[in-house]
């Protein structure tokens, strides 16, 4: 599923080759990829006439803002979009196709069809599913270490899944909560509450640092990420931990090991990342407190 890079990499994309364009019809194939409204003429008719003014993203969500409608897109598993000349033959598994006023068109493409859209007047979209309950987005600067270590030091779940979970923190998926916690030092079973405030403060450095590597490199072509002009994400040249089971770890030398934590899998190296294990000299600061004391992976490890 892409995650958040390359959902930002989609709206910069999009962003160059369709704002300011004028939709003059759609055309839906696929009924069930529109959530809202429920009737898909609707949809249809209502979107035709309007003039594309922007491209926003909201996790892992692209959003699509006209004068005077907003389409919220979710891409899920495979979407893709695509700009096209019209009269150039229509691709399979092409769902939803906009119509522009200067002749190209904008197709949607899902072979699995998990996609979503939904249709609000603008504003209306973040009081609604599914962009309601999101929780802070990672590359903004109100997501500082000390908003961060509020949040993730209540948890009481293992770190990874209260990084997946999007009601806290936003676009982060299972290649990045992996590269983020390789880069921290920090194993995917640690319980969310257990841990230091100085461990937080690097978790958050690296969650950072980890998302804006990859929005640099276009996003991870892990299976068939494309952007809007069909090339492919580089960041899956440069991971760190991900996809490497077996393979030497890049700090220690010791062979990556894969596991399940939450129902996903889970890369991490066993020497660097150690399994948490309770302690009676904890100290009276607390966990997720910057007084807590703990000993802490190779500095290497922040990269």
């Amino acid at each position: 599923m892409p995650e958040l890079p390359e959902v930002e990499t989609v709206r910069r994309t999009l962003t160059e080759l369709i704002v300011g364009k004028t939709i003059r019809s759609v055309k839906v194939y696929l009924p069930r990829i529109i959530q809202r409204p429920d009737d898909i003429q609707r949809f249809e008719t209502e979107l035709a006439g309007h003039r594309i003014v922007e491209i926003g993203r909201r996790g892992k969500f692209l959003r699509i803002v006209m004068d005077g409608l907003v389409l919220v897109s979710h891409l899920r598993m495979e979407g893709r979009y695509g700009l096209y000349s019209e009269g150039e033959p229509v691709e399979k598994h092409t769902h939803v196709i906009f119509k522009f006023t200067d002749g190209t068109e904008l197709r949607y493409k899902d072979v699995r069809q998990f996609g979503t859209m939904h249709l609000f007047s603008p504003g209306e979209e973040f009081t609604n599913q599914p962009l309601a309950k999101l929780g802070l987005e990672p590359l903004e600067d109100s997501f500082t270490p000390e908003i961060f270590r509020q949040l993730i030091s209540r948890r009481k779940t293992k770190i990874k899944p209260a990084l997946l979970n999007q009601e806290y923190v936003v676009g982060l998926g299972n290649i990045y909560v992996d590269e983020a916690l390789f880069r921290a030092g920090i194993h995917p079973e640690h319980p969310a509450d257990k841990l230091s405030g100085l461990k937080l403060d690097r978790l958050h450095e690296a969650i950072v640092a980890t998302l804006n590597e990859a929005v640099n490199a276009g996003g991870s072509s892990i299976k068939s990420y494309v952007n809007g002009q069909g090339e492919m994400g580089m960041f899956q040249h440069a991971l760190r931990i991900y996809g490497r089971t077996g393979q030497a770890c890049l700090v220690c030398g010791h062979p990556v090991e894969k596991t399940v934590v939450g129902g996903r899998g889970t890369h991490f190296c066993p020497i660097c990342q150690k399994p948490y294990r309770p302690s009676r000299g904890q100290s009276k600061a607390g966990p997720g407190r910057p007084g807590s004391r703990s000993r802490e992976n190779s500095e290497v490890l922040k990269g």
